[in-house]
């Protein structure tokens, strides 16, 4: 959901140096195997840079990492341009699609020019790093950066302090707007080059479907969705007006976006004191478990790996733990954004995480792990087929994880007492998770439906805060707390915006997690409410899943899909399944209210 992961497939991070004028002339096969071959090479050089630049962030890594990029450019834009020379030609059906996944570019493709490709390299290096060292210094003096700033958003239930910290981190991305106008210049004209009309069409095409009907599937899942998320807001909206008041809260407008416990209000579950429906039922203090048992980052990484081999996958190498940073550095500044790396094709898998002992990071490390063990179980694939089926699966992998961290689970790791099993705390979970999972949804379809419309020129530059807030409030209900002006760069207050990382996957991740755990809970033969449901130490669960993971995106991603769920269509009615009691429940709490926006 909320991290970036990095997986070396052909086509979307393809790096080195690739004198195509020199060429031979080759078969489609020989081609694939030559450019596997160079990659695999050229790309320790450049996955080294960029672990650098994200774990120690100085202007001499910048530099490092942004030469490197550069070199990667220049590698995928001779590839791409061999590549469509086989378009047509006879060949088998892996190597044909190899070569379609090379010509599916990047989330950035470069110019073929040298001084654009040095451009854009350096720009994407810079805006990443200024957003990891970006902080806040409030009028008396204080600094905090932006962990220390989400943790006020998630505690504080002071209207003026909120909005004084939302506010403030929102100062980090003006200075990059024009940097990132800039970006889109340059990535436009390299999406050209892979033939098509901007870098928007580029983007939803690499769903194994022509770009327009992508358009059209996404919008198809949304709205299966759409119903539930409009009456959580609609409660959410009116607990919030009794806790803040009904002239900070209207019950006729949408949620002013600093209230929602998030940095973003991407999710809500910070908020969750608010919002239980029945107090003190059922608690689940994971936290203050986690804390007062004495775990570390290590015990929790350590745990969330257990969950994976329970299932019958391999355990972590060594290497993982050698190499991945789950704590934060007090010696410097770092890109704290978790997020899961695969380098050396699968020999040294690795995480970078500022972990904290808490409940959410707890979640987030079985996110995480869930990209490795993606890693793991297609390591053996040619480079060209070690991505997932379509982005989207990669990061719905850990998150079906977490839909298995039922409470039955959680008391068998010893981390909450007895499970209270009633109507009112299955209500109270249910909305917890549904505050993470279910506010998430518009959150996620609406950041790459303005960078869609910002690449096809829909949004011109001048528009672009303005056509942000618009957006949040169409999909979300949400507004700005005070007044934005086109001198702001809300957007780019978000790590994916500032480090150029798609946002649909994690859309269709929500969505298709639910499918998944509904299909591996069949195939444990359980029985039973979906949300009562965990698959932990289910062997043929564990296989079921493995088989999925292991073929990468070797194949067209309905067939990986057919393969785990029996289906070839991404399907939302899980999510109403799963969430039945509470959806019920809200809909009874509503009756008398006017809701929508």
């Amino acid at each position: 959901m909320k991290h970036k992961f990095i997986v070396p497939l052909m086509g979307a991070l393809l790096l080195g140096a690739c004198d195509q004028a020199k060429a031979p002339a080759e078969s489609p096969a020989d081609f694939v195997s030559r450019i596997e071959r160079e990659g695999n090479e050229l790309a320790k050089e450049s996955y080294a840079a960029a672990w650098v630049r994200s774990t120690y962030i100085t202007q001499d890594t910048a530099v490092l990492a942004a030469k490197a990029g550069e070199r990667g450019l220049a590698f995928e834009s001779a590839v791409v341009k061999q590549a469509k020379q086989y378009k047509g030609a006879e060949m088998d059906e892996r190597t044909a699609r190899a070569i379609e996944l090379m010509l599916r570019g990047s989330s950035a493709p470069a110019p073929d020019d040298a001084a654009l490709r040095t451009e854009l390299s350096e720009i994407l290096t810079n805006m990443e790093g200024q957003y990891g060292a970006g902080k806040y210094c409030n009028e008396a003096g204080v600094c905090r950066e932006l962990q220390e700033l989400e943790a006020v958003l998630a505690q504080s239930r002071d209207y003026d302090e909120l909005l004084d910290v939302w506010k403030g981190w929102r100062e980090v991305s003006p200075p990059y707007r024009k940097d990132y106008q800039r970006f889109v210049e340059i990535a436009n004209e390299g999406a050209k080059e892979f033939g098509v009309k901007n870098l928007a069409e580029l983007w939803t095409g690499g769903y194994d479907m022509p770009s327009e009907e992508f358009v059209v599937e996404a919008r198809r899942l949304w709205e299966q969705v759409k119903p539930f998320y409009e009456e959580l807001h609609c409660h959410v909206r009116a607990k919030l007006s009794e806790t803040y008041g009904a002239d900070r809260v209207p019950l006729d407008q949408p949620i002013p976006a600093h209230l929602l416990g998030n940095m973003w209000s991407q999710t809500w579950d910070n908020i969750y004191d608010i919002m239980e429906p029945y107090k003190g039922v059922g608690q689940l203090d994971v936290t203050k478990a986690l804390v007062d048992q004495g775990y570390d980052e290590m015990k929790m990484t350590k745990t969330a790996e257990g969950f994976f081999t329970s299932l019958g996958l391999p355990s972590l190498p060594e290497s993982f733990y050698q190499n991945s940073m789950i704590k934060k550095p007090r010696d410097r500044n770092v890109v704290c954004h978790a997020s899961a790396w695969d380098m050396g094709g699968g020999s040294d898998p690795r995480i970078k995480q500022c972990v904290e002992i808490n409940e959410e990071q707890f979640g987030t490390l079985h996110h995480e792990l869930g990209h490795i063990y993606y890693y793991q179980m297609y390591k053996d694939q040619p480079s060209y087929f070690k991505g997932g089926a379509h982005d989207g699966f990669h990061e719905a992998i850990g998150d079906t994880i977490q839909l298995s961290m039922t409470p039955s689970y959680l008391q068998q790791k010893g981390l909450i007492g007895a499970v209270t099993d009633s109507y009112e705390a299955t209500i109270n979970k249910q909305m917890k998770l549904a505050l993470s999972k279910i506010a998430f949804l518009p959150f996620s379809k609406m950041i790459d439906e303005w960078r869609w419309k910002v690449f096809s020129g829909e949004i011109a530059p001048e528009d672009y805060n303005a056509s942000w807030w618009k957006l949040r409030e169409e999909y979300q209900g949400l507004r700005a707390p005070v007044a934005r002006s086109e001198a702001d760069f809300d957007a780019g207050a978000k790590y994916h915006v500032a480090g150029n990382t798609p946002y649909t996957r994690y859309f269709l991740s929500f969505i298709m997690q639910f499918q998944f755990h509904k299909a591996l809970c069949a195939a444990a033969g359980y029985e039973g409410p979906l949300n009562e449901c965990s698959i932990y130490n289910n062997k043929v669960a564990g296989a079921k899943l493995g088989a999925m993971l292991a073929m990468g995106q070797s194949k067209p991603w309905p067939d990986a899909m057919e393969a785990l769920t029996g289906q070839r269509q991404m399907d939302g009615s899980a999510i109403i399944d799963y969430f039945a009691p509470l959806n019920s429940w809200l809909k009874d709490q509503n009756k008398d209210r006017a809701c929508g926006w």
